[in-house]
This record gives C-alpha cells, sequence and structure tokens, in this order.
C-alpha cells in the first residue's frame, strides 16, 4: 500500500512538473503586438513580425496600434498586460528611452516593466535639406547656420529620435537651429528622418541627403555619407526596435520567441526586405537587448536633459 501511494505520488508529479513548462504549448490563443500609430516605423515592422509568427506557428498574432503620447500610451497599456506571453510589444527610442525624461509621470518603467525579448532592426536617420537652401553639404550647412542664425529645422515630433538627432547635431556642431516638432516625419523638408520617410522625396529631387547618423555608411542608402564623412563625427544616432513583453512573463515564453525573431532575422531574403525598409536586421539575446537599452539611457538622457527637451 505504502508503495503504491509512493508510485501514484511521483507519478503526479512529475506530470505537474511536465505541465509546468509554459512554452510548451505556445502559442495556444491569438497574441496581440502593441504598437504606434498605422502606417509609423513600428507599426510596419510589427506587421512584417506578426505574419512571420502566424506562418510559423498557424496562430494569429494581431497588431494592435495605440496611437498618441509618443508611443507611450500603447506601451503603457503593454506594461500592464497579463505576463503570460499573449501581449508583446514593438518599442523604440521614443517609449523606451527618451521617454524617461520627457514625461513627467510615465506610467511606466523601461526597463523594470519589461521583458525585453529581441532587438529587431537597426536603423540611421537622414540629415536632409530643401533644394532651395544655399548648401551642398554639412559642413556649408554648418557654416550658414553659423552666419545667418535663423534656419529652422523639423523632426517627426518631440523626444522621435530624429528630433534627439537633431538636438545632438546642434550640441555638437554648436549651431542653434530653431526646432520645429511636426506630428510624424512626413511634413519636415529640412530635418532628421528616417530614410524610409525621406526616400521618396530624394528620389523624386525634392530633398538633397547630406549625412547619415552614423559612423558608417548605411547598407540601405549607399549613396548617402556617413557623419564621419561629412566630417560630424560625434554624430552617431541609431533609429532601432525591438520585442518585448511584461516583465515576468516565463522565460521559456521569452526565450521561445528569441529563437524564432533569431531564426527569421538572420534569413538573406528577411534581411534584403528589412534593408527596402531602411532597416538592418539586428536580432540579440534578450540579456544583450537589456544591455543595449541600458546604453541607450545613458547616453540620451544628459543630452536630453541639457537640451531641456519636455513633452509637450
Amino acid at each position: 500500500m505504502h508503495n503504491r501511494f509512493l508510485i501514484s505520488g511521483l507519478f503526479i508529479l512529475s506530470a505537474a512538473a511536465w505541465g509546468a513548462d509554459p512554452a510548451a504549448g505556445y502559442p495556444g490563443r491569438p497574441v496581440r503586438i502593441i504598437t504606434g500609430s498605422v502606417g509609423s516605423t513600428s507599426d510596419q515592422l510589427a506587421r512584417f513580425m506578426a505574419q512571420k509568427f502566424t506562418d510559423r506557428w498557424g496562430q494569429q498574432f494581431v497588431v494592435d496600434n495605440r496611437a498618441g503620447a509618443g508611443g507611450t500610451i500603447g506601451t503603457g497599456i503593454a506594461a500592464k498586460a497579463a505576463p503570460d506571453g499573449y501581449t508583446l510589444t514593438v518599442g523604440q527610442a521614443g517609449t523606451h528611452v527618451s521617454a524617461v525624461s520627457l514625461f513627467k509621470n510615465l506610467p511606466y518603467d523601461p526597463l523594470r516593466d519589461f521583458a525585453p525579448i529581441s532587438l529587431l532592426t537597426k536603423g540611421v536617420t537622414v540629415l536632409v535639406v530643401h533644394p532651395s537652401v544655399p548648401a551642398k553639404s554639412v559642413q556649408e550647412l554648418i557654416a550658414l547656420g553659423k552666419q545667418k542664425g535663423n534656419i529652422s529645422w523639423g523632426s517627426a515630433g518631440t523626444g522621435t529620435i530624429s528630433h534627439l538627432t537633431g538636438e545632438l547635431f546642434t550640441q555638437v556642431t554648436g549651431v542653434n537651429f530653431l526646432h520645429v516638432p511636426y506630428k510624424g516625419a512626413g511634413p519636415a523638408l529640412t530635418a532628421f528622418l528616417s530614410p524610409v520617410t525621406a526616400h521618396a522625396q530624394l528620389k523624386a529631387g525634392k530633398l538633397k541627403a547630406f549625412a547619415v547618423s552614423s559612423r558608417t555608411r548605411f547598407p540601405g542608402t549607399p549613396e548617402i555619407p556617413s557623419a564621419v564623412e561629412a566630417g560630424v563625427p560625434g554624430i552617431e544616432a541609431l533609429l532601432w526596435f525591438g520585442i518585448f513583453a511584461p516583465a515576468r512573463t516565463p522565460q521559456a515564453i521569452v526565450m521561445k520567441l528569441n529563437r524564432e525573431i533569431n531564426e527569421t532575422l538572420n534569413r538573406p531574403d528577411v534581411k534584403e526586405s528589412l534593408l527596402k525598409l531602411g532597416a538592418m536586421a539586428s536580432p540579440t539575446t534578450p540579456q544583450e537587448f537589456r544591455a543595449f537599452i541600458e546604453s541607450e539611457l545613458k547616453k540620451w538622457t544628459p543630452i536630453i536633459q541639457a537640451a531641456g527637451i519636455r513633452a509637450d
């Protein structure tokens, strides 16, 4: 009798241990990926990855657009979601770096409230000017700014990476351009924009490109000089996007998603497709992604504070 209960008890324990793996049947129902406004780069990447996940696992991954407050509204919703792997979010520099300094009452902590899964892509911003601007290079633009002192520049909005790049530019060069934030990158004509946003206007000759915000030329726009080549080596600003889950999401699910992301982003056809979107596939481990965010916070927080930037 004693042995029978012992064997039975061991069986129950083994069954419980087996059923404790939360990734074994994941995903067992639709998964939502919260992101910003429709048509934004984060939205495009969310839809791109959602389709890859759906194809891989035969379960729907649905994009949930939550626009407003620089993406922090949707990010706040994701932070408070159940940590079960069925709510993910695509974050970027605006939601997980600059928002910390911009918003007095940010409803989440980008490190404490999220489990980083993987960096998705890295990109650059492009310094573009209207053809009417009498400058043919970054150095000529700097000289023009110091001479006239009344040149304005646009960004995709307060706290976006295009805004931060512009502020970094003014701090490095000493030229005090007037910042004019727009509600999105489209209306800005003398600005730091993503290659995706600027591509059509550059091709049509409506804008001139002077440099990308990186040490080397960007593979997606090899014809545009790097910041180093343009004579402003201190201008390094990455336009990055990554996938997060709410904090306390089971590590087994985080790692299952991470493996799938890495396998997907390392495919040659996927790399090529992303380059056409102005982004370079940049998969990481969760630990590498967290370290990257920490380094971005360390870099941008003093720049934002020195510029006195606050959310509108």
